[in-house]
């Protein structure tokens, strides 16, 4: 079984951007050294308690102090950013860290509506509207922009070749991201690797996964299908500090699809006293049960069985496990307690 991580850079109430960052830095230096094969950084916006906003310098800044991981995006949501732009970004991290970067691309805004307008320009939604429309079409020309060859642009007076990158030797390694059947049918069609996040939506992974694997078509970028999953997980000493560790970033989930304002993480001792309605708990419930939560060996059984169920040699676990009271800021010990015992019983 491959470990993988995935880090929205989270930001706890008693964190700045700053100390946020800094304990991401300490949890891919700890999968760097326990053997985990990627870490992949995300692209939300104006969210008080995601830190990552820009997957490219994330990636930068991690290569400059990682040597063994794969460095990605999960991922870049390229209607947001030209492709041209994109193209450039990771290739020129590929030329700085060879063989070591994954470009993770996603179709969802990864904010709200008002980020959305400003992200892109404050352009009318009709040409937002067609951003997503043309979609399939930017990933190939991403695909194309970071080849060696670039893409042939005939004009009047001759044709113009244009590059991500002057000299490419390598190239990123291509991913769709999705929680969709129709992401999953489109990475089928075009031959691209494909990653369920199964960490945010929990629903129709074995649908996608099979519409997937039944529909591909070989590429020059995958000969036969490439797949794996997320998963959110805390994992402890005993099941009952799991629990407490996961239930701040649970009832943070639950008041985002309830439609309540949102905040930085909190800590354990103040999740454990708030009042949540039952359509929350409910939430929080369903959240718990589709979690990798436990014991060490409580929880590298839930990791091997979700291989098992869904197919895959590689899963990418969300680290979500927030903190107490008194912890220093600048760390964040119960996310790197849950990749060192993930990693002691299945690595």
């Amino acid at each position: 079984m491959r470990l993988s991580v995935l880090d929205l850079v989270p930001v706890r109430t008693d964190q700045s951007t700053r100390d946020a960052l800094a304990a991401t830095v300490l949890l891919a230096r700890t999968a760097d050294d326990l053997g985990y094969t990627r870490y992949w950084v995300a692209e939300h916006h104006n969210m008080p308690s995601v830190g990552a906003t820009s997957p490219p310098v994330l990636i930068a800044y991690l290569a400059a102090q990682t040597s063994q991981l794969r460095l990605g995006s999960g991922g870049v949501m390229l209607p947001n950013h030209a492709p041209l732009a994109v193209a450039e970004q990771f290739a020129l991290l590929e030329a700085a860290a060879p063989g070591r970067i994954d470009l993770g691309i996603g179709r969802a805004p990864g904010s709200d509506p008002v980020a959305s307008y400003a992200l892109r320009g404050g352009r009318p939604a009709a040409e937002q509207d067609r951003d997503i429309e043309n979609f399939p079409d930017y990933l190939d020309d991403v695909v194309a922009l970071m080849s060696a060859r670039g893409v042939r642009v005939p004009l009047r007076s001759g044709d113009y070749i244009l590059k991500a990158t002057p000299a490419a030797i390598t190239e990123p390694r291509l991913w769709l991201l999705g929680s969709s059947m129709y992401s999953a049918q489109l990475a089928a069609a075009k031959g691209l690797p494909y990653v369920f996040a199964h960490h945010f939506s929990g629903r129709g992974t074995e649908e996608a996964l099979d519409l997937y694997r039944s529909r591909f078509v070989p590429s020059g970028l995958a000969a036969e299908p490439v797949t794996f999953l997320t998963v959110n997980a805390a994992v402890a000493e005993t099941p009952d500090e799991a629990t407490a560790l996961i239930l701040p970033n649970l009832q943070m989930m639950a008041r985002l699809r309830t439609g309540q304002p949102l905040g930085p993480v909190q800590l354990v001792e103040d999740a454990q006293r708030e009042q949540l309605t039952a359509e929350q708990q409910r939430i929080v419930a369903a959240g718990l049960q589709r979690a990798v939560v436990g014991s060490p060996q409580e929880a590298a059984e839930q990791v091997r069985a979700l291989g098992e169920r869904f197919g895959v040699d590689e899963v990418m676990v969300h680290p979500v496990a927030s903190a107490h009271r008194g912890t220093d800021p600048a760390t964040a010990p119960a996310r790197v307690a849950t990749l060192e015992l993930l990693a002691k019983e299945l690595l």
